[in-house]
């Protein structure tokens, strides 16, 4: 591999990059600065193309240093697919399952079963790959990944086989700067608020495509009422703690309230909406029986998670 192509050198460029001088980015890489400087050199010459502005006081990437370095970082990001697919065919002993879950939603469920389903069956190696649940749905129906995990399958393709568990509340976050906060009650009475009231307020929502942001379009619609956006963001934990902070209400399953912080907050539980769990694969498709086992423990694992007596202390 010529040297301009090199992974190596996005580690180069990385530290020159934190260090802005030759000097300080060699004793970091633990080799000489002439022949960190001659690397360098010898890709521009390369490349027919200056890489690093030396005119400035910290060493910066050119425009054309810039397209390299991108160029770089894309072929990282292409290696790192390349070896994920290739990890299904290098041990012909070991069962690869390949699993599509958004990554917020993978920080709460896989504990649940993940660890005795490993233990139970040592000989299987698990890929996670963490995207947004359309595109998760996309590749289990293209035969990318093996299993979908996701919420709320109402709007899953008929394609897919749904095994469906464990059903949660939701409850609305409301910050001590809202109109609705009440202090020194964590949860507030169900009729004291009116849903339509509550949806008039300024929100921080999940991205769009997620399942729990999805059931907040509807409800929007359904009392037709355009929503006040401050925020939003793919991960639910980020948007219930930005939301505790002040920037707008959340509404957020029970398991995530749950992991909640204490601090100046109200908790209001959203009647009008539940959240349920589910695991899916092609209709076509005959599971192994490692993947009968999975499919077992992510049901059972799920189902022994309680919440509905933790915000009624």
């Amino acid at each position: 591999m010529a040297l301009k192509d090199s992974p190596t050198m996005l580690h180069y460029l990385d530290i020159l990059l934190k260090h802005g001088n030759y000097t300080k980015a060699a004793k970091d890489l633990f080799i000489s600065q002439p022949y960190l400087t001659q690397a360098i050199q010898k890709v521009e010459q390369e490349l027919g193309a200056e890489i690093i502005n030396r005119h400035t006081g910290h060493l910066q990437l050119t425009e054309a240093g810039k397209v390299y370095y991108q160029y770089l970082e894309t072929l990282e990001i292409e290696a790192s697919q390349l070896q994920k697919k290739l990890e299904l065919y290098t041990d012909p002993d070991q069962t690869k399952i390949r699993v599509g879950i958004l990554s917020s939603l993978g920080i709460f469920l896989l504990p649940l079963f993940l660890p005795e389903y490993l233990q139970n069956n040592p000989t299987v190696k698990l890929l996670l790959d963490e995207k947004l649940p359309k595109t998760n749905e996309s590749k289990v129906l293209n035969g990318e990944t093996d299993f979908y995990i996701g919420q709320n399958p109402e709007t899953v393709s008929p394609n897919l086989k749904v095994y469906e568990c464990s059903k949660e509340n939701y409850y609305g976050v409301f910050p001590d700067s809202s109109r609705f906060y009440q202090p020194g009650i964590r949860l507030l009475d169900l009729k004291s608020i009116a849903i339509k009231d509550l949806l008039q307020e300024k929100f921080v929502l999940t991205s769009s495509g997620s399942a729990i942001r999805r059931q907040m379009d509807q409800l929007f619609q359904k009392y037709k009422i355009e929503p006040a956006i401050s925020l939003e963001s793919e991960n639910i934990y980020t948007v219930v703690e930005l939301a505790k902070n002040g920037l707008g209400l959340a509404i957020a399953p029970e398991s995530v309230i749950y992991s909640l912080k204490s601090g100046n907050y109200n908790l209001f539980p959203v009647t009008e909406l539940s959240l349920s769990y589910f695991i899916a694969h092609r209709m076509d498709k005959t599971l192994s029986k490692a993947e009968e086992n999975f499919v077992t423990a992510f049901l059972k694992g799920v189902r022994q998670q309680d919440f509905s007596t933790l915000f009624h202390e």
